[in-house]
């Protein structure tokens, strides 16, 4: 059977490892996401404003992206430290190979930003332009967000929390920073620094490929690691991320929204139609 041109090309980056192979397409796949999305907001006009979110000014879309990717790796990478020096886990050197650590660093970013333009950018923001109180966007979402993740390998009561937890972070980042590319890449980052750097499981999934690896015969549940699902369905990981939502949220306590996506566009739509009322929410 002849192969594909992307058959040839994944063999090529994973060396025959098909483990490998099968991760990356995997991961891959999300990128039908991206483009059905995209598509869903740019063929409905009562849409659009949302490209707004994924598409801002230059420099805030590389500031929010260098904040993001800081907080994930950070986040991340202070609950497997914090593993090993309490005697949880156990790491060993894996190797470094650059070429796929970028590939390794697109597919993440592909598979994350895809839950983040569906969750953050499309249902958070439709909740936002329906809804009065921003709070039915931040529990709508969250919950969402844990349900997509439930059937997951290793999935706990701990883990459904901590997931729950940093969709209301993101969420915040969404309300109160303008921060779609805040949430894609802490996101990615944090995925990424737990699955591929350390070579911990992400939600109870575990690459063939990583600098780290994880010796799984000597690991325990601790404060900071849970065997079947890793870092995120530890308490540990839970309080930290809560902490910063708590910290986000008092920091914020009064503020406006950052960017009302909807005002702009229902106002120059209530113009050009001479007074008509804004379509209603349920279009597109």
């Amino acid at each position: 059977m002849k192969k594909t041109s992307i058959s040839v090309l994944f063999d090529m980056i994973c060396d025959g490892d098909e483990n490998m192979m099968e991760f990356l397409s995997n991961y891959a796949i999300f990128f039908g996401i991206w483009i059905l999305i995209i598509a869903i907001i740019a063929i409905c006009k009562w849409n659009r404003p949302m490209l707004g979110l994924l598409f801002p000014e230059k420099k805030q879309a590389i500031r929010h992206f260098c904040i993001g990717t800081l907080l994930g790796f950070g986040t991340n990478a202070f609950c497997v430290i914090m593993s090993v020096i309490l005697g949880d886990i156990k790491l060993t050197y894996g190797g470094f190979r650059p070429e796929i650590i970028i590939i390794f660093m697109i597919a993440v970013f592909i598979q994350s930003g895809a839950e983040e333009i569906t969750d953050r950018m499309y249902l958070y923001s439709k909740l936002r332009r329906r809804y009065v109180s921003p709070l039915v966007a931040f529990l709508v979402n969250a919950v969402t967000f844990t349900l997509m993740h439930k059937g997951n390998d290793g999935f706990t009561p701990v883990a459904g929390m901590q997931i729950f937890a940093i969709a209301v972070l993101f969420s915040e980042f969404m309300y109160w920073y303008d921060g779609l590319w805040i949430s894609m890449a802490f996101h990615a980052a944090w995925n990424f620094t737990q699955s591929i750097f350390f070579g911990l499981p992400n939600s109870g999934i575990v690459s063939s490929y990583s600098v780290f690896r994880l010796d799984a015969a000597s690991a325990e549940n601790g404060l900071f690691y849970n065997v079947g699902f890793g870092v995120e369905g530890s308490v540990g990981a839970l309080l930290l991320i809560s902490a910063i939502a708590v910290w986000v949220f008092i920091r914020n306590r009064g503020k406006e929204e950052r960017n009302d996506i909807w005002r702009p566009f229902e106002a120059a739509v209530v113009q050009e139609s001479d007074g008509e009322s804004f379509p209603p929410a349920s279009n597109g």
